[in-house]
């Protein structure tokens, strides 16, 4: 009877944790779109060295993430809400934030996420991200899923429902980090 109840018990979001979610991923979506704005084709194109992203690859990779994190938040929603497990998520929100965000470390992408033109033009680029973005944001704004007691599995650990939505966050905000350094190398082409 005890293993019942505590099963279903339902955690909604709270109207904090939801604000504070739209808001970081109405941020570094606004972020990313004013930072590509008005680019040129070469511009878009450039790359710092032959094995670094170009700022239109960097897009395309963040329109592939937005996808994939999308279907690993969808994977994690399939299996029971377990509040026995949240001690498993050894993370503060903040801290994931700062992980994902701070780009001293530089990691190599699977081969899933990496850009290989897929979406056709950069503004299609750009509208598939966009697209996807939007329906992060409103399903935030509207689920009534309990997030905070359905997990997933990173390299460094376990987070939460909510916090793979944050990590798609900050993993947009660490990709606009490198598209201002490709912007800031000296070889950008002026226009």
């Amino acid at each position: 009877m005890a293993l019942v109840s505590f099963t279903g018990l339902d955690i909604k979001l709270t109207d904090a944790d939801r604000q504070m979610t739209v808001a970081e991923l109405t941020k570094t979506q606004d972020r990313l779109l004013n930072a590509v704005d008005g680019l040129s084709e070469d511009q878009l194109n450039f790359k710092s060295s032959p094995e670094s992203w170009s700022v239109a690859e960097c897009v395309e990779h963040l329109a592939i993430s937005e996808n994939n994190i999308g279907q690993m938040l969808q994977g994690a929603l399939q299996t029971p809400a377990d509040p026995s497990k949240r001690d498993s998520v050894k993370l503060r929100d903040e801290e994931l934030m700062g992980i994902i965000t701070n780009r001293d470390q530089k990691i190599k992408t699977s081969a899933a996420f990496e850009p290989s033109g897929k979406f056709g033009s950069h503004e299609e680029t750009l509208e598939a991200f966009k697209s996807k973005r939007m329906e992060h944001i409103e399903y935030i704004k509207t689920t009534e899923d309990d997030l905070r007691n359905h997990y997933g599995q990173l390299p460094f650990g376990t987070i939460d429902g909510l916090q793979i939505v944050l990590f798609m966050s900050g993993h947009t905000e660490r990709h606009v980090q490198q598209i201002e350094e490709v912007m800031e190398n000296e070889d950008f082409p002026e226009e």
